[in-house]
């Protein structure tokens, strides 16, 4: 599957009318599932509507883009991060109802063994987070912001308390993960900033 995200920081005299926009534009590509919503308080980094398609592949991304990248181009938008990626969800019956993605930049020349031993630990994590519903591990395509992002970890959550409590407090995350994002560890790998951002959803995204 290919997928397309974008965070987009928007003029807030503009945001209900882009939102219409792009939901409409979203809605006529045809993806297998999308998202367009505001982003919940909390979000760090991630922007004041979050966009999220899922196609069976790139060429229908291709063409199916043509409606919706000249309003990510609009003037209202006044930045935006995101990628490109594939990529197989690990899927739940039961869906989420808030999706969450996380954009994050390994440091160039990071030893090929270390982020395998990062990748492990993050897809390690849904194993003990019993709130995570579906989730999915990628590797960067094609970047778009202010940092050239190397990872998008992305989940559906049963509500906003799974996601700002048993995740983000878990013992996993904090005691396992969180080293490698925290520059007084030695294990830092993570630089610059990152971007997190959820929004409720209507549907399952990650399937």
């Amino acid at each position: 599957m290919f997928s397309f995200t974008r965070l987009l920081d928007v003029e807030p005299a503009h945001r209900e009318h882009l939102l219409s926009e792009l939901r409409a534009a979203a809605a006529a590509t045809g993806a297998l599932r999308w998202v367009v919503a505001p982003t919940h308080p909390g979000s760090r980094n991630g922007g004041d509507v979050l966009v999220h398609l899922r196609f069976a592949d790139e060429h229908q991304w291709h063409s199916a883009a043509t409606g919706l990248l000249p309003i990510l181009a609009g003037p209202a938008i006044t930045r935006a991060n995101g990628a490109t990626y594939e990529g197989t969800p690990v899927t739940s019956p039961t869906p989420g109802a808030v999706y969450r993605t996380l954009l994050l930049r390994i440091a160039i020349g990071t030893d090929p063994a270390c982020v395998a031993r990062f990748e492990a630990e993050l897809r390690s994590m849904p194993r003990y987070v019993t709130t995570i519903r579906s989730w999915q591990l990628s590797r960067v395509l094609e970047s778009v912001g202010t940092t050239a992002w190397t990872h998008v970890f992305e989940q559906e959550f049963i509500d906003v308390e799974g996601l700002m409590g048993p995740y983000l407090m878990h013992p996993i995350h904090w005691a396992v993960v969180d080293r490698w994002f925290d520059p007084e560890s030695t294990d830092v790998i993570v630089r610059d900033r990152i971007c997190h951002s959820f929004c409720d959803l209507v549907g399952p995204v990650l399937s």
